[in-house]
């Protein structure tokens, strides 16, 4: 979708020709499969690898565009995000060798890319969520100021008619609204096309979505968000939060959310899944449509389904059915979206390798897998993977298998089967599946993130430990070295950057507050119970309106009277405050000037943290 201009789908002109061309659209396909049209070989495969660019301070940095303009290369492109960047990479023959010219592809496009952004101090990062990305970072000013994604934006609020309500439960709790679909902008991802036969497409398809949940649990890299440990894979529930616009659609039933695992096994050929889709998700945007599908087949030509791919690009499928023209042919393919970016080159072109082994391989006992398991299994397989990566329990031929048991007995023998299959070499197969199997056997990116994560924690303040994970992920990440032989950071783990250390990274997040009608009786007890010496008074959406310290209440703790003051009473309403950008050196400048232990942190107004002179 990214390379057609797109406006939304208003008016009875603009939908009655839309509509048209959608329908002839699914004729045309129908057609050239019945004739034979669609290419069957060679196979190709393809990848779509996305990233985020971050500063000197690992934090998301914002100049995508300009460093698009300098790069200067087609495989380069935009996404949702004015921090993330997209390659697509060249298509390649299914055959010897082909994962190896992936991988030095791969690099020769990052090393490319990463030479330019050094002249902008910008880094590139592999990573399905970005540890250091925060909440600050999600807002409708970061959206790449592209009109296909303010068009697709409005549209989706317009259908949904209210702020989007992400919560996701794990180890810790997130809930958060917003006013716009960029929490999508976190994700980022390695994208896998497989070209399928028309023949078996259906088959295949199906076979996909069966081998989902134990591939994903072995690839899984993205546990982090907002500094909450969540799901292994929280990209999983994130995405289909971020564009789920269920609440007010007016033109089609709208059961699932935009992004899914669809609800039951496929049944008939291709164009039943684009119908299914058309059927169950509105349309948000249109564009121009100048040629006629079947007219285009009746001249001879190969016409690009435009308005079916324009629908498809909208539909977020975890394993999508694309169809493409590739050397003036058409072609089927399927497209992987469930494996995040990172956490290293290498780990990404065995993902691919193990994946297409499997869709290769798939056992003569699974050739109607729609038959043999209950597609409740294979999405709840998939589901529990993402929560629980390498911990999950599978169903699997009617029983409960570990998923290390499953990835090592079942599966990596199946993919070398069906690598061989296709030609790979031997050393090829024991190379990258070799590096499946000891991230199996030891971890993988999810782990990584959340051993070194928890150890850092053990030393220092929530920020600081996300900076230090972040800038040693790149580091790792620069050697392309698989996971499995990345090492776990330690508590005294540093950046080995010069960071200018920031009132960010030692502030206090977890802050107990009070608003101004709190009993004051109530607030001596809590200073008390908690050993704390300041309390920030806010109001609404954590608004800073007051302070209180252990000086304006120490006079009540040997009180036997009720006191009958509340909190605005007593409180300092003029509180001298410091951003959470600002240094420490400036921070202790100002407690040093007005003689204060406290300096609550503010982001405009709102309360964020707050940093005293023990902190230091």
């Amino acid at each position: 979708m990214g390379t057609i201009n797109v406006a939304k789908l208003v008016g009875k002109k603009a939908k009655a020709n839309y509509f048209y061309h959608l329908i002839r659209d699914l004729e045309a396909l129908e057609r050239m499969v019945v004739e034979g049209l669609i290419e069957k070989g060679p196979i190709r495969i393809g990848a779509e690898q996305e990233f985020f660019i971050v500063d000197h301070e690992f934090l998301p940095n914002n100049n995508a565009l300009t460093l698009l303009e300098a790069i200067n290369d087609p495989h380069f492109t935009t996404e949702i995000g004015d921090y993330n960047l997209e390659i697509n990479l060249d298509p390649l023959i299914l055959k010897n060798g082909c994962f190896e010219q992936l991988h030095s592809d791969l690099l020769g496009f990052l090393e490319k890319g990463q030479k330019v952004a050094d002249t902008s101090y910008s880094k590139f990062i592999l990573s399905g969520i970005l540890p250091t990305i925060d909440q600050s970072h999600i807002g409708i000013d970061h959206m790449m100021p592209v009109p296909r994604y303010k068009v697709i934006n409005e549209a989706a609020k317009e259908s949904r008619a209210q702020d989007f309500n992400i919560h996701i439960k794990g180890v810790d709790d997130l809930n958060f609204l917003s006013d716009s679909v960029m929490p999508e902008s976190c994700n980022t991802s390695w994208q896998m096309h497989l070209q399928i036969d028309p023949d078996e497409f259906i088959e295949m398809f199906n076979w996909a979505q069966a081998i989902s949940g134990p591939v994903l649990a072995a690839c899984s890299n993205s546990p982090l968000l907002f500094g909450r440990e969540l799901w292994h894979e929280t990209r999983i529930a994130l995405f289909t939060q971020t564009v789920d616009i269920r609440t007010n659609s007016f033109l089609l039933d709208e059961s699932q959310s935009r992004v899914s695992f669809e609800d039951d096994w496929q049944k008939g050929s291709i164009s039943d899944i684009f119908k299914g889709n058309i059927s169950r998700f509105r349309s948000l945007v249109t564009s121009e449509f100048d040629r006629d599908s079947m007219d285009m087949l009746d001249k001879g030509e190969i016409p690009r389904l435009l308005a079916l791919n324009l629908h498809n690009g909208t539909v977020y499928r975890w394993n999508r059915a694309c169809y493409g023209i590739g050397g003036g042919k058409p072609h089927l393919r399927i497209e992987n979206r469930y494996i995040p970016s990172g956490p290293s080159p290498i780990d990404q072109v065995a993902n691919f390798a193990f994946w297409v082994g499997l869709m290769k391989g798939k056992d003569e006992k699974y050739l109607d897998i729609a038959s043999q398991m209950d597609f409740r299994d294979v999405r709840s397989n998939f589901y529990k993977a993402a929560r629980y990566g390498m911990g999950t329990q599978f169903t699997w031929e009617g029983r409960q298998v570990p998923g290390h048991q499953l990835l090592l007995e079942e599966f990596l023998p199946m993919s070398a089967n069906g690598l061989r299959k296709v030609g790979i070499s031997e050393s090829s197969i024991t190379r990258f599946l070799g590096i499946i199997e000891h991230r199996v056997k030891g971890h993988n990116g999810s782990s990584w993130i959340i051993d070194s994560y928890r150890n850092l924690l053990k030393s220092k303040k929530k920020n600081e430990a996300l900076q230090v994970l972040t800038a040693n992920l790149f580091l790792l990440q620069q050697k392309d070295l698989p996971v499995s032989e990345w090492p776990i950071l330690q508590p005294d783990s540093k950046s080995h950057f010069n960071l200018e250390r920031k009132v960010r990274h030692i502030m206090n997040t977890n802050i107990i507050s009070v608003e101004k009608n709190d009993p004051v009786e109530l607030v001596v007890n809590m200073m008390r119970w908690n050993n704390i010496h300041h309390i920030p008074v806010i109001k609404g959406n954590r608004d800073l309106i007051g302070l209180l310290s252990w000086s304006d209440i120490e006079i009540f703790f040997e009180s036997e009277e009720p006191i009958k003051l509340i909190v605005k009473d007593i409180m300092k309403r003029e509180v001298i405050t410091i951003t959470s950008q600002q240094s420490l050196d400036q921070a202790k400048e100002i407690m040093s000037k007005y003689g204060i232990n406290c300096l609550p942190v503010v982001n405009g107004k709102k309360l964020i943290g707050i940093l005293t002179s023990n902190d230091f």
